[in-house]
């Protein structure tokens, strides 16, 4: 049976966290600097319209705004988090195998997964605004050991096609998880199709830029949309440069992320 939603841009969760108080311990930087984040879902303080969608949890667009502003170090355990740069640099460190630092820049994107536990800060250390999405997922197996892997989407090269960016796809980053992120930068007049692996996988469609029609629906700037039941998703390009990100994913039983969510709450 197929279902679906649409998620507005004005119905997502909006906030405003500044470096103060008793968030300063967790948003770093001077208390001029903020993160703004816009959220899907709500997951706990990530505050969205509707609960998670298959495995994921958390898919949030974030601007780190004012140099040293992001996220001081701090734990998780048992998600996968992958974090997709569309502008200035992060930097990044975790304390996957022996721990490293990252700066990632537009186009880059990392897969960490906690697993039994690790840490990781995530910093914008330059004047320039840093633009990410985030993205959460409950892994297919619990404590397994951390990992990291980092890789780069060239939009250049690789417009006009759906590209597979996490995932068991050809150069594609792993993730412990029945799961794909797929990027498409299209232009104007082109139509896509895209196929869930099976009638038991959902996909997620995420318009970062420009306008499109998906499966008879109009969506534009930070709209979203989620199918599952169907055998494709079709997709045409409304608007020149549209960018677009497309999350499958097994669908779940929602009694079982309750029971999930409630054992992990300190994620």
């Amino acid at each position: 049976m197929s279902q679906s939603f649409i998620l507005r841009n004005e119905e997502r969760g909006h906030d405003l966290i500044k470096s103060d108080g008793s968030r300063s311990s967790y948003i770093a930087g001077h208390p001029d600097g903020f993160v703004t984040r816009a959220s899907s879902f709500n997951f706990h303080e990530y505050q969205g319209g509707r609960p998670g969608f298959g495995t994921i949890r958390v898919f949030g667009d974030e601007v780190f705004h004012g140099a040293g502003c992001g996220y001081n170090m701090h734990p998780h355990h048992n998600f996968a988090i992958c974090a997709f740069v569309f502008g200035g640099q992060l930097t990044h460190v975790n304390t996957a195998g022996e721990g490293m630092v990252d700066q990632l820049r537009a186009g880059d994107y990392y897969v960490f997964s906690a697993g039994s536990g690790g840490k990781h800060s995530e910093l914008s250390i330059t004047t320039e605004d840093m633009q990410a999405i985030y993205l959460w997922v409950m892994p297919e197996q619990l404590y397994l050991p951390p990992a990291y892997h980092r890789g780069h989407f060239d939009f250049r090269r690789r417009r006009n096609e759906i590209v597979m960016l996490v995932g068991d796809g050809d150069g594609a980053l792993p993730i412990p998880q029945d799961l794909r992120v797929s990027r498409l930068i299209a232009d104007r007049g082109r139509s896509f199709r895209y196929a869930p692996r099976t009638a038991s996988h959902g996909a997620y469609v995420f318009v970062r830029e420009g306008r499109i029609g998906c499966a008879g629906e109009e969506l534009g700037y930070r709209d979203s949309m989620g199918l599952s039941g169907v055998a494709a998703v079709d997709i045409d390009i409304l608007d020149d440069d549209s960018d677009i990100l497309i999350v499958e994913t097994i669908m779940i039983d929602e009694a079982n992320i309750k029971t999930w969510e409630s054992e992990h709450a300190g994620h």
